[in-house]
This record gives C-alpha cells, structure tokens and sequence, in this order.
C-alpha cells in the first residue's frame, strides 16, 4: 500500500496541521472563545450561545475533541467539556517560534 501525503511530514508538522483544521471554522473559534469565556460548560450551554442546530454543535465539539482542542467528561446525562491545555501550549509554542523567527529577519 501507498504513503499518504501526511507521510511526508513530520509528526509535529501533522499535529500542528489537525490542529488547524479543526480551527478553520468561525463555528469551533466561537466554541472556544465561549469555553474560555465560562471555563467549563454541558454542550447544550454551547448549543444555546450559538446559531446552530444541536447536531450540527455536536459535530463541531467532535472535531475540536477530535484535533485536542477540547475534552469532556460525562456528567450525568450530559457532557461538560473544557480547554484542553496541553494543545494550547502546543500552539504557543508553535506559534512563539514563528514569531521569535519572524522579529529576527529582515525580510523583503
């Protein structure tokens, strides 16, 4: 069987490209911005902050669970999900280094 493309790259480099993807929606931006907004929620807080219908909330809270953006756990009948930290600093990181890179060159 065949490499696929993502073979090609690094591990970080693949992680960092999920990552973004799953930020590539003004949906998923606003989910995070209302989690870091209340800390923690149960989705139907977030189903309510949004113009969406459940299903479609659902599946954008699985993307971002998916890319490590988020998590949750279950509470009772509902799932509370929260940042998830590590993915964050994953992106600081990142990010950190474009930016050091970035102030050093004199670029055209």
């Amino acid at each position: 069987m065949g490499a696929t493309k993502t073979d090609h790259f690094t591990d970080d480099q693949n992680k960092i490209a999920t990552i973004a993807k799953a930020l590539g929606h003004p949906a998923r931006v606003a989910i995070i911005e209302y989690l870091l907004k209340v800390n923690t929620c149960i989705c139907g807080d977030i189903v309510n902050e949004l113009p969406l219908a459940q299903a479609t909330v659902s599946q954008h809270l699985k993307e971002l669970k998916n890319a490590g953006l988020i998590k949750g756990n279950i509470e009772g009948t509902a799932i509370c999900y929260c940042i998830d930290e590590n993915t964050f600093e994953i992106l600081k990181e990142y990010f950190s280094k474009i930016i050091l890179t970035v102030t050093k060159q004199k670029c055209c």
